[in-house]
């Protein structure tokens, strides 16, 4: 069974992967709501305590409902383990304090999701540690001057949100070894099905689980994949290195070998901080992934459609989707990704006023603060993912004020088209 299961794709990972139920037991992911767990003897709860046997201990920390989802996340994603965790901004913070303390710096490209934006420009320097944003456009060696000795992590998005851009995976990760730190992605557009960052030089994949994982707007959550891959020996990480006091002197790299980043995450700093998923979204996620090559390749190719429905129209001024013949993004698109996504943007004729006319009269798209799930939704990020940002840091963004961001559902194309249609024709 072992050596059928390493040959599995994609697909069938996220249907089988994560539970293997034993004879008698449910054939479908059981919910543990517990909080706590029963063991035989004071010493069985001391071994998990000291990290010298596996286990579950406390709810905070673990679950086996949660850590199947992970199980599966990590075989989809190629990684040797995963954390999910209660959001995907606590992923993508989580993914950066597991390396790097107050005195250190991080390279990440400007054209990120907003919250995340906030969260380097604003949140992580208040911790002490300083980000400097790149044109992910720049050439490898003018992307390398923003290292620096105290550098610990470069980060970037595999499709930008919402700037749309496909992210160079060769380039970052020949930037980020070169200069002996992680390449840190977030995958949540592409998911696992249209995109594999590991095999493309990842070293930690991160995901807003919120979207398209769980696909139906139910559950919030995130999650961080070790690829295992990484050297942490090279003298920049004595946090994984050297030993750990809040365990008696354990070293990360010796105990745990490949999985040492991912041990640290949960250990120390869900130990700490409490930001776990809970197994009733770990449930609902993992159903999610059960039918997530089924709707990627719809929201894809709706996607496809009605970008090029929208690229005709005589009310819209442009269209920006990687999966367009003629996109800057095409060919990198296709060398990437399998397609390009479920979600694109878009500007209307008139500029800010007629994009937020055009999307109060839609009918069947709805306008809401959230992107890739079944249903089809618009955004105006400019005024409102990110709001936060002045016009120059919105721009460097990828995020001009005419910009309309669409999340393609899984309805029938000829109804979302009809939709767009009345709107930018009334």
């Amino acid at each position: 069974m072992d050596d059928i299961r390493k040959n599995w794709r994609v697909e069938t990972k996220g249907v089988q992967e994560g539970w293997t139920p034993k004879s008698g037991e449910p054939r479908v992911l059981p919910i543990v709501q517990s909080t706590t767990y029963k063991y035989d003897t004071a010493a069985d709860i001391a071994a998990l305590f000291d990290l010298a046997v596996p286990g579950h201990m406390y709810s905070r920390i673990s679950n086996p409902t949660v850590e199947a989802f992970e199980q599966k996340v990590a075989s989809m994603e190629g990684g040797v383990g995963a954390l999910a965790a209660s959001s995907g901004q606590t992923a993508s913070a989580m993914s950066i304090l597991n390396l790097a303390q107050a005195g250190d710096h991080v390279v990440a490209s400007s054209s990120l999701y907003g919250g995340t934006y906030n969260l380097f420009r604003h949140t992580l320097p208040k911790m002490g540690i300083e980000v400097t944003f790149v044109d992910q456009e720049l050439s490898a060696d003018e992307m390398a001057k923003a290292f620096r000795p105290n550098t610990k992590a470069l980060f970037g998005e595999s499709l930008g949100n919402p700037s749309m851009q496909v992210l160079d995976f060769e380039k970052f990760a020949e930037v980020a070894h070169r200069n002996g730190v992680p390449f840190i992605v977030d995958n949540t557009f592409p998911t696992p099905f249209l995109c594999n960052p590991i095999a493309l030089g990842a070293d930690i994949v991160v995901h807003s689980t919120t979207k398209y994982i769980d696909g139906h707007a139910t559950s919030v959550g995130g999650m961080i994949i070790d690829s295992g891959k990484f050297n942490w020996n090279n003298g920049k990480f004595p946090g994984l290195v050297d030993p750990d006091p809040s365990y008696h002197g354990l070293s990360y790299t010796e105990t745990f070998g490949a999985a040492a980043y991912i041990v640290k995450a949960r250990v120390q700093l869900v130990r700490d901080l409490g930001c776990y998923m809970s197994p009733m979204n770990a449930f609902l996620s993992n159903k999610g992934l059960e039918t997530l090559h089924l709707r990627m390749e719809r929201h894809s190719n709706n996607a496809l459609a009605l970008a090029t429905f929208l690229q005709q129209h005589e009310k819209v001024s442009w269209v920006k989707y990687p999966g367009l013949p003629g996109s800057p993004e095409f060919d990198r698109c296709r060398k990437y990704l399998k397609a390009g996504s479920g979600v694109f943007t878009f500007g209307v004729k008139g500029g800010k006023d007629a994009g937020e006319a055009f999307m109060n009269r839609l009918k069947l798209a709805a306008i809401v603060v959230h992107v890739a799930d079944v249903r089809t939704c618009v955004l105006h990020p400019s005024s409102m993912t990110h709001r936060q940002l002045n016009e120059e840091e919105q721009i460097a963004a990828g995020v001009s004020p005419d910009l309309v961001r669409v999340s393609v559902g899984i309805e029938h194309i000829d109804d979302i088209i009809a939709d767009f249609d009345q709107a930018l024709n009334v």
